[in-house]
């Protein structure tokens, strides 16, 4: 009932406190239905395992202009598509560990070479996720052309 949470630019505020409220509204119903024998819900939330944090992503309209017409670029150069957006996930876990930008988990040259990734504004661990489960990493659009005009097209005889 704050008034300063109905401003426009309190909306975020406005959220958390109604969030909270609700939360608070639906574990009272709770105890109402276990008539307050908790003790078992309790000892539930303590051993709740914490979110994995995901790597990645992309994250404004100009880098995903800049995905597309990369992937339109290599599509016109007679090789396949990639995934913009490609859930990379841990192959002994299956968590998801991170979005990769754009990536080709197959090779550019399906099964005949090794899956490579575009990050575009990637941070370090970002890169070495990737790298790690054998992506070739490219971080700009210029490097990642000039690896596919030299060891991609240049094999093929393109």
């Amino acid at each position: 009932m704050d008034p300063q949470l109905w401003k426009i630019e309190n909306f975020r505020d406005f959220l958390e406190a109604r969030k909270t409220l609700l939360a608070a509204e639906m574990n009272r119903r709770m105890e109402e239905l276990l008539h307050g024998d908790l003790h078992w819900l309790e000892a539930r939330a303590a051993v709740a395992p914490a979110a994995p944090t995901v790597l990645g992503g992309v994250t404004s309209d100009e880098e995903e202009e800049q995905l597309e017409a990369l992937n339109d670029w290599v599509e016109a150069q007679g090789l396949p598509r990639g995934v913009v957006r490609f859930d990379f996930a841990d192959p002994v876990t299956g968590e998801q560990r991170a979005v990769f930008d754009l990536a080709w988990p197959q090779g550019l040259q399906e099964e005949l070479s090794q899956p490579v990734a575009v990050l575009l504004y990637e941070e370090a661990p970002m890169v070495a996720v990737a790298s790690q489960a054998g992506y070739g990493c490219f971080t700009a659009v210029a490097d990642f052309k000039a690896y596919v005009r030299a060891e991609v097209l240049a094999d093929t005889g393109a």
